[in-house]
């Protein structure tokens, strides 16, 4: 089944075409050749982007069986922190206000500071069945999965903390309101992405309807009407004025396509 989703509307950052997207019901290894978006909260669209899908709502759900949680990969990460407050569990606080869905949290690692999806993952299934954990190449905010997540097994562990979740969404309080994407750029070790592009001068810094927000400028934000051509700009300008006033080569944190 397909479906058509303005990506200027649908994506966070507000940029993109409208596409024909596949509509995935099932495991099937034929989906494969596809560009799955979830709710396209870290993507920045080109008008030409590669052939995309998102999960349907066949793999939408949180259930409890035996000592773990499982989740489909098309649930919302908010549906997943109020399951847990509901049943006293453990582990997932730190999504909360973190968009998107649970396969996307696991595909990037997502987290805040050391709380991250690989700290309670088990496992998550592909067409190839399961794959545990620890083979997934779960790192800082990436992972080594190259195929469609359907669902994912997690530690069931009782002790939902309200505090630490309050806690955890202060440590955010600094970010923008305006659409964007996220961090633009991963943290290199021992340093701030937002730190170096202030410190070369793009804190605010604005190319058409475009800008690294003078809030944090580690997000790329778009100011109304913003492009992909402007966006992309300000990402090369900022990879080469901290290459060469540093010598730190920023890596996307934000998926271009």
């Amino acid at each position: 089944m397909k479906r058509s989703i303005d990506f200027s509307r649908y994506s966070s950052i507000k940029i993109g075409p409208i596409c024909e997207v596949e509509v995935i019901e099932r495991i099937d290894p034929a989906y494969e050749r596809l560009f799955l978006v979830g709710k396209a909260n870290n993507l920045l669209l080109s008008s030409t982007p590669p052939p995309l899908a998102i999960l349907g709502k066949n793999f939408d759900y949180i259930r409890i069986e035996e000592n773990e949680l499982i989740i489909g990969a098309a649930t919302p990460t908010g549906k997943v922190v109020s399951f847990c407050k509901r049943h006293n569990i453990a582990g997932f606080e730190f999504l909360a206000k973190l968009p998107g869905t649970i396969g996307g949290a696991v595909r990037m690692n997502a987290g805040v500071k050391e709380y991250e999806i690989k700290n309670v993952l088990r496992w998550v299934r592909t067409y190839q069945g399961k794959i545990l954990a620890k083979d997934l190449g779960l790192k800082y905010r990436q992972s080594s999965i190259d195929s469609i997540v359907y669902e994912a097994g997690f530690t069931l562990q009782r002790g939902y903390s309200e505090k630490l979740r309050q806690q955890l969404l202060a440590l955010r309080s600094n970010q923008p309101k305006e659409p964007s994407a996220g961090s633009v750029f991963k943290n290199p070790p021992g340093e701030y992405a937002g730190r170096l592009i202030e410190a070369v001068g793009l804190k605010g810094k604005r190319v058409g309807n475009m800008a690294f927000s003078p809030i944090h400028a580690n997000f790329l934000v778009n100011l109304g009407g913003g492009t992909y051509v402007e966006a992309m700009a300000l990402i090369k300008e900022a990879k080469e004025k901290v290459l060469d006033k540093y010598g730190i080569v920023l890596q996307e944190e934000i998926i271009v396509l």
